[in-house]
């Protein structure tokens, strides 16, 4: 009980810091972004706003995350492990930041799509290098490439999903708070602490994402940076103790990011489209289109991740006919869903 309530304010301390420095970097970002004219101008007709809104919301989020995990560093002894895979965190993490920096520093045009894949699997690769991977497969070599590819998808999948104000953060933050909530009864500190930390910084950005007056977004430094985060967190922690299928846990807590990708790379596809090639056919804007408010979606995804969070820490309590009930339930609601929304007419 002693050690439960010891870790439970370091976890605290671990999301309150980067919530604080998020809350206070974010408007200075802004104002560099207004002063030195990085703007995300509503140029072609998949913007969704329609004035220049500033950019580099990311840097805050990656300021105030680092800065927390680097102080926790020196608050608290951490094991050695727990070091390494913060390290492999914020080494892999700047890499993904610093390159969704560039592009966004270049807009309109921003970085080719070969370049960024190519910088995104290179992160990706020295994560797993170091470490941190899918531990439930077999040979090593299959481990290796599939844990690169959920690395450098599920980073994506957060910069897809950042079309609207607070969408990809609110779902950063339930996301942290998901693996939070898996994690907080093991010895899985890294997770914890890495969780809490995210949650907070991806939180403080969020009333500067939502304000009219002090708007800023937070470009593919934050969505790609805040992806690959989590990517890292999801192979943390064990999930399969009570039941094999929880190592499908993750699935669930990252449901509407991975969601939306496949959604809108398949109607790409389908039409003959690039799934590389932006289009309005996110999930969020066809719930738009049929009269939901931007809050009312932003608030309702938030509302479906903490409940697909709830579900992923059930299927690692519950026995394993339990746990494929529950993997049946959702999917099956997942595609009647599916099929309802990719009906709606953009």
């Amino acid at each position: 009980m002693h050690d439960l309530i010891e870790n439970s304010r370091l976890y605290l301390l671990a999301f309150l810091i980067p919530l604080a420095l998020s809350l206070l970097l974010t408007p200075l970002v802004r104002w560099f972004a207004l002063r030195f004219g990085h703007l995300d101008a509503p140029l072609t007709e998949i913007k969704t706003h329609k004035h220049p809104v500033p950019l580099l919301g990311g840097v805050a989020i990656f300021l105030a995350f680092s800065a927390g995990l680097v102080f926790m560093r020196f608050y608290t002894s951490f094991p050695t492990g727990t070091l390494r895979d913060l390290r492999v965190i914020l080494g892999g993490g700047s890499i993904m930041f610093l390159l969704g920096l560039a592009d966004d520093l270049r807009k309109p045009y921003g970085l080719g799509v070969r370049i960024k894949f190519l910088i995104q699997f290179a992160a990706a690769f020295l994560a797993v290098l170091y470490g941190v991977r899918i531990n439930f497969l077999s040979p090593d070599y299959l481990s290796f490439i599939l844990s690169m590819i959920w690395l450098v998808g599920v980073s994506n999948a957060f910069n897809i999903i950042d079309i609207m104000d607070g969408l990809s953060a609110s779902q950063a933050v339930m996301a942290a708070l998901g693996f939070l909530l898996i994690a907080f009864p093991s010895e899985s500190i890294y997770v914890n602490v890495a969780s809490s930390a995210l949650a907070g910084a991806a939180l403080g950005f969020l009333p500067y994402n939502f304000s009219k007056k002090m708007k800023i977004f937070m470009g593919d430094s934050g969505s790609l940076f805040c992806g690959f985060t989590l990517a890292l967190v999801a192979m943390g922690t064990k999930y399969s103790a009570v039941n094999p299928l929880g190592v499908y846990a993750p699935l669930f807590v990252l449901a509407i990011p991975i969601y939306d990708t496949f959604f809108v790379s398949i109607l790409r596809l389908r039409r003959g489209h690039s799934p590389f090639i932006g289009s309005r056919d996110h999930f969020a804007l066809r719930l738009e289109k049929i009269g939901f408010s931007r809050h009312r979606i932003v608030f309702l995804t938030a509302i479906a991740s903490l409940t697909f969070s709830v579900f992923a820490f059930l299927v690692t309590q519950v026995p394993l006919l339990w746990g494929a009930f529950i993997y049946l339930t959702v999917g099956g609601a997942f595609l009647m869903v599916s099929v309802a929304i990719s009906k709606i007419k953009i």
